[in-house]
């Protein structure tokens, strides 16, 4: 079971990793105004508007897998053993001793 915890949590880190790094690497909406005018690079690795196309289905596909490996941390980390209950339940409880109740309120003054 650790084996398995482990596995899920490196493909976690590594999916949050790249994530992160295609994210910071992506252009926003507005960065495509300035190429209409010359200033932007077209030649670019996967086209005119390949590279955008491939990176936000990358980042969508990353996101995915970090979502289930997120909900697969979270089933793992709430599962208990069967064989072993409560704690409570192998407790033995003793009886509470009775506490002396003094026959009147006046032996329950202190006098000094």
């Amino acid at each position: 079971m650790s084996l398995i915890l482990n596995i899920v949590q490196a493909v976690q880190l590594l999916a949050a990793l790249v994530m992160i790094g295609l994210i910071l690497v992506q252009h926003g909406k507005g960065a495509d105004m300035g190429a209409a005018f010359g200033s932007g690079s077209s030649g670019s690795l996967f086209g005119a508007s390949g590279g955008a196309n491939f990176m936000s289905r990358t980042t969508g596909v990353l996101a995915a897998v970090f979502f289930v490996c997120t909900l697969a941390l979270a089933y793992f980390g709430n599962l208990r053993p069967v064989s072993s209950g409560s704690v409570l339940e192998g407790a033995v409880l003793a009886p509470a001793p009775a506490a002396e109740v003094p026959a009147s309120g006046a032996a329950q003054i202190p006098t000094k």
